[in-house]
């Protein structure tokens, strides 16, 4: 018999969740032990629940998916932690994995491919999403250089990408649970870091890495 593969749901939407479970109970294998709805409930989870397997999304509230990542991977090395998230730009995936992710599967992707992906990490692997390894592989290929945007925290990287998707730094700060100087903070450091000055130098930013559809919707693009 197959030892019961013990899993951490963390996601800030409770519909979300709960079609989580359904899928999973499909599997007599796996067993939800816990969920959360924001990056600090998902530490504190993580200690209390000692799941074999976290599946996460990268969108939260309070210290985000990103941080938390980092913070239970460096708390913990032996964490085995799964991305699931509507994200498949390259930037997120390789910041998810950099941060001590494991795996990254979209939520596109057939159930099955998460089930897939659950099976792999629990054994000790990695899996990420074939056409997003296909994707890594080609630009590892054709990139040279840093991005800018790798100079920037987990942290400063959530802020930054609500900010260049036109919201204010008020509807930033009540989305990530933050106070409005807090946020005015972390984006007066990010246009110093990015050696810019407005938000449409912002979405242009955003643009060129694949983290917005339209920079032209956010104004006009900064002078070259």
């Amino acid at each position: 018999m197959k030892p019961t593969i013990r899993v951490l749901l963390v996601d800030d939407h409770v519909a979300v969740r709960a079609g989580y479970r359904l899928l999973l109970a499909q599997s007599p294998d796996i067993e939800v032990v816990g969920e959360a709805d924001c990056g600090e409930e998902a530490c504190s989870q993580y200690w209390d629940r000692k799941p074999d397997v976290i599946v996460m999304d990268l969108t939260l509230p309070g210290i985000g998916g990103l941080a938390s990542i980092r913070r239970i991977c460096c708390q913990d090395p032996r964490a085995r932690l799964l991305v699931f998230s509507m994200h498949d730009e390259m930037v997120y995936i390789a910041r998810a994995l950099e941060a001590g992710a494991k795996g990254y599967v979209t939520k596109s992707c057939a159930p099955d491919t998460l089930l897939q992906a659950i099976y792999k990490i629990a054994s000790g692997g990695t899996y990420v999403e074939p056409h997003i390894a296909q994707r890594m592989v080609a630009q590892a290929i054709t990139r040279s250089g840093n991005s800018p945007l790798d100079s920037l925290s987990p942290r400063e990287f959530d802020v930054f990408c609500l900010l260049a998707r036109g919201l204010t730094a008020h509807e930033v700060a009540e989305r990530m649970r933050l106070s409005y100087k807090t946020v005015s903070n972390y984006s007066t450091s990010i246009k110093s870091k990015l050696d810019i000055h407005t938000g449409a130098e912002m979405a242009r930013i955003a643009y060129q890495h694949g983290l917005v559809d339209d920079a032209a919707t956010f104004g006009p693009p900064a002078s070259p």
